[in-house]
Order: C-alpha cells, then structure tokens, then sequence
C-alpha cells in the first residue's frame, strides 16, 4: 500500500514536469517554422522603421503567411487532449467521445448564494404571474453529466452540482411551484435512445419528446384540455451530420481534426397542425406560453412541436438561444403579448446548470456576444 501510494505521488510529480517539457518542445516547433518563413518577408518601400509602420506591415504578413497563433493553440490542445484527455475552459472531456459543459462542475465561493438568489426569483416570477391570474409550470433540465454519468471518466461534479436538481425540486415544492421532473424520463428512457447529444449540450430530439410528455402531464393538473383537441403530426427528415456546439472548446480543426470525436447525426422533426379546427382557432392566442432557452428555441430538438403534441394545443414560444433562462423571462413579462393578452399558464424551462450561475453572466457555447440582462434585483429581472 506504501509502495504504491509512494508511485502516485511520483506519478502527479512528474505530470507537470511532462507537461512543460511537451510546451517548449511545441514552442520551440512553432518558433522554428515561423522563422523560417519570416526569411521570404520584403518590405514595402514607403514603409518608415522608425514611425512604427514596417514593424506593422511585417506583423500583419506573418499572420496572414504563417498563423503559429493558431496552429499553437491547435497543437497545445492536441496534446492535452490526446495525452492528459484534458481540454481548455468551457468543456469537461469524457470518455467514449463525450464531451461536458464545464458549467456543470463549475464552483466557486458565490456559488450557493448564486442558487438560493435564482430560486428565490422564480418564486418571485410565480408571484408576478399569479396576480395576473396566470399558472406556472417549472421544467427544470437536468444536467447532462446528471443523466449520462457513466462517460465522465475520473471526473465527477462537485457536492454543490450532484446535490442541485433536489435542492430545486424541493424548493419549488416549499414554493407551491408545480414542476416537471425530467430525470426519470431522460434518464430510464436512454436505454431505447439517446437523450442526450455526445458532443452538444442539448437533448436530442428524442430526449425532447420525452421531457415535452412529463411537462405536458403536470401541465394538465394545473390546466384542464381545451373543449376541442387539436391534432399535430410529427415528420422526420433525412439523418444530418451534427456539430455539436462543445467541440467549439476543442480547438483542434484544421491541423487535428481527426482527433476530434466521432461525428454524430440528429434526424430532424418538424410538428404541424393536422388541419382540424385551425380556421375555428384562427386568431385566438394561445393559452400557454413557453419560456426558456435554446433547449426549447432550437428547432432541431423539435421540442416546441413535441409540447404542442403532447398537449394537444398550440404553445406560443418565447425561448430564445445563447441568453440562459433568466433573461428570455425578464423581457417577456415585460412585452406587449403578456401585457395585452395574457396565456392563462406559462412553461418556464430551466436548465439546472443556470441556477449556479449569475443571471447577467448566462453564456450558450454557440451564442456569441449576446445582450445581458440588467443587474437589479435577484437574478436581473
């Protein structure tokens, strides 16, 4: 037991010394090419060395020639994930090609204040809605590293996260929040497919039809069915190569794409009206109403469609991507459609991983400088 308690440690104490070692090797590679190319640099004869103008010129020509920039990064990449199956911010590398949105291990010292100030605003998004006399049905998402723990390796999420979707469960219940359990679904229903994507991290589309039949149960509890059902019909399309947007953490394209895991494919679903009663509901707003993220505003999880089947009647969607849960919610309460027509319940989905993070900091992987909330009251609402 000694002796190889005595091994790891000289395991972990040779680690770093590896890793520096394969980073000046890297350096050193980088360096050499790109001196080597700088020897074809001719400058521009109305360039002046002194003001500043020839030391720009010849920047902006090893760039355009020779981007060790990026082919660093690229390389630096490679050999974490390659030798350490380590990646940089923004994604947990898995095993079997799985890969984790690092905001479902992230913790810090604010961290449990950041959960007991978003839960206490969707009780105050309860309040609100309740004195306009609408419902509220809470679908919180369950993280992916929650469902599929199975591919996280050596990595797990810290007490704060594996103790979260209970934390919220049980606060929506003190609340009298109704709300959705979506676990069991994703999770028992994995075994007949995937409910998750491997690289993205979404549901798939059938991890969506799942979640969308949970919350349209707990939906009826709380909302009888309209008079006049309406129908829906579910069409699939061709099967489609997916990029998940995790693999925009793994800089390897182009020097090492082949590094990058195995590429994946989604079927696309579109849900229509099958035709029946639409001219009697033409003009009339829907009853409920969606709020959330790109789980539900990303048309290729077909979730919207899914909801609406499962519940037999339209859902006018107010999700919207790359602004996590708080912000879609907090413009919505404050447009034209709730003030003048009013759904009689809301669906407030929530990815779990958005309670541990500040409401003005909510980031989606594939959104790119998206607008922020304000910072008044609790979570910006």
């Amino acid at each position: 037991m000694k002796e190889s308690r005595e091994n790891q440690v000289a395991q972990a104490a040779r680690t770093p010394a590896l890793h520096a070692l394969l980073f000046m090797a890297a350096v050193l590679a980088i360096a050499v090419a790109a001196a080597v190319k700088s020897r074809h640099y001719e400058p521009k004869v109305d360039q002046a060395v002194l003001d500043g103008r020839m030391a720009h010129d010849f920047e902006t020509q090893y760039d355009h020639d020779f981007p060790a920039r990026n082919f660093g990064i690229s390389l630096w990449a490679a050999i974490d994930y390659v030798l350490f199956h380590e990646a940089g911010s923004g994604v947990v590398v898995g095993r079997d090609g799985w890969l984790y949105t690092d905001e479902e291990f992230r913790v810090d010292d604010q961290s449990a204040s950041r959960v007991a100030r978003n839960l206490a605003t969707i009780a105050e998004v309860d309040d609100r809605l309740a004195a306009s006399g609408v419902k509220l049905v809470v679908a919180i998402v369950p993280a992916k590293a929650r469902v599929y723990p199975e591919h996280l390796g050596r990595r797990t999420p810290p007490s704060l996260h594996q103790a979260l979707y209970v934390e919220a469960g049980q606060a929506l219940t003190h609340d009298g929040i109704a709300h959705a359990d979506l676990l069991t679904p994703l999770r028992d229903g994995k075994t007949q497919g995937a409910s998750f994507l491997r690289t993205d991290t979404h549901w798939t589309v059938r991890g969506a039809q799942l979640a969308a039949q949970a919350i349209a149960t707990v939906v009826r509890r709380q909302l009888p069915a309209a008079d006049a059902a309406k129908a829906f019909t579910t069409t699939r399309s061709a099967p489609q190569v997916h990029r998940g947007d995790l693999l925009n953490f793994l800089p390897l394209a182009p020097y090492f794409s082949w590094l990058l895991p195995p590429a994946e494919t989604i079927v696309p679903a579109h849900t229509q009206s099958a035709g029946a009663g639409d001219l009697l509901g033409a003009g009339v707003a829907p009853r409920i109403a969606l709020v959330g993220t790109s789980y539900s505003a990303n048309p290729n999880w077909n979730f919207v469609g899914a909801l609406q089947q499962a519940l037999g009647e339209d859902v006018a969607s107010y999700a919207r991507d790359g602004l996590g849960p708080f912000a879609p919610m907090r413009d919505y309460l404050a447009g034209s459609d709730f003030k003048d027509a009013p759904p009689q319940l809301v669906i407030w989905e929530i990815p779990e991983r958005y309670l541990a993070v500040a409401a003005q900091a909510a980031r989606h992987p594939s959104a790119s400088a998206a607008p922020q909330p304000p910072a008044n009251g609790p979570a910006g609402l």
